[in-house]
């Protein structure tokens, strides 16, 4: 590739004056507002126009961005605009979830996630009041407008908008899923994808959603109007869950690089297999609260031993059983 690579025309001399008057003190220091970029120092207020909230729900929900590791923001060639930022942003840890499952009503003694939501915030603004002038509701609804949902409120933002802009902010591939019954006045659940393992789903299915189910169980008996509706849709969706939990096809993980004998049995995922396979069991349950583009059909190329490398399979848990019980002997 070496032969036509230097035949493209390059006028160096042009590029260095270029770069001698836009950077006369030499090329900056890496930095980057853009939440999509793993760069990002994390600070809700300093993130790229119309991110700000994206950025606040995942520090919510326990999200951190590359560069706020432990240790990492040192051995990164940061500016000291960004490293002053991951700073900052670590003061907002406080309101971060604990479990990294955050509920839209109050459910479980916790508050509903719009007054959590717009708490930190409020700190991410007031920490930055010195060039952003600190928070407001000209600031809140600044921020519903900049995002596309101008006219809502956080708590219509988060159950309408939230999910679908998310999803299109990272490319299809959302860290934070949006889980729900379909009702406006039931239950849904923001969830940490990243955290999301069989203990996590569990504690989604039995306690929160748990909980839930026992309060509108408790409201239908008193005659509480919608309660009966309330009750039926939150017990579907439990049903819906477990099905993912246990693993039945087609709500089963299929990784298609992945001998039989090493898939996933139930809701066992490996965060290193990606999200677009990881988050077929929900589409297929269709539990999340918006549609977003992503398929499963077979991928270019081929296999190693000639054969299509497809996606679109289910196998059931009996068929896992038992390649691992044949190559245990």
């Amino acid at each position: 590739m070496r032969g036509p690579l230097v035949k493209i025309p390059f006028d160096l001399e042009r590029w260095r004056k270029v770069a001698e008057e836009r950077y006369p003190e030499g090329l900056p220091e890496p930095y980057s507002d853009d939440p999509t970029q793993w760069l990002f120092h994390g600070h809700p207020a300093r993130a790229k126009e119309g991110t700000a909230l994206q950025v606040a729900v995942a520090r919510l929900l326990g999200y951190r961005w590359p560069a706020e590791a432990e240790g990492v923001a040192e051995e990164m060639s940061l500016s000291a605009e960004g490293r002053a930022m991951v700073e900052r942003a670590a003061r907002l840890d406080a309101h971060a979830d604990a479990d990294g499952i955050v509920c839209l009503p109050a459910v479980a003694g916790d508050r509903p996630a719009a007054e959590r939501l717009r708490a930190l915030l409020a700190a991410a603004y007031e920490d930055m009041a010195e060039d952003s002038g600190g928070w407001s509701q000209g600031v809140q609804d600044r921020l519903l407008s900049e995002a596309g949902s101008g006219g809502k409120d956080l708590a219509g933002w988060l159950y309408s908008d939230f999910f679908k802009q998310h999803a299109r902010l990272f490319h299809n591939r959302p860290f934070v899923w949006h889980v729900g019954d379909g009702r406006k006045d039931g239950f849904s659940a923001l969830v940490n994808y990243h955290r999301l393992d069989a203990a996590l789903l569990g504690r989604l299915i039995y306690t929160y959603l748990g909980a839930w189910i026992e309060s509108q169980r408790a409201a239908a008996e008193t005659g509480e109007t919608g309660a009966d509706g309330r009750l039926a849709a939150a017990l579907e969706l439990q049903r819906r869950l477990i099905k993912i939990e246990e693993g039945h096809p087609p709500h089963d993980l299929y990784i298609r690089w992945k001998k039989k004998s090493e898939q996933p049995i139930g809701w066992n995922p490996d965060i290193n297999d990606g999200v677009r396979l990881n988050i077929r069991p929900f589409v297929e349950a269709g539990v999340l609260r918006s549609k977003f583009t992503i398929n499963w059909k077979k991928d270019r190329g081929k296999n190693p031993d000639g054969t299509e490398r497809h996606n679109d399979v289910h196998l059931t848990r009996a068929e896992k059983e038992e390649a691992r019980r044949a190559i245990s002997g």
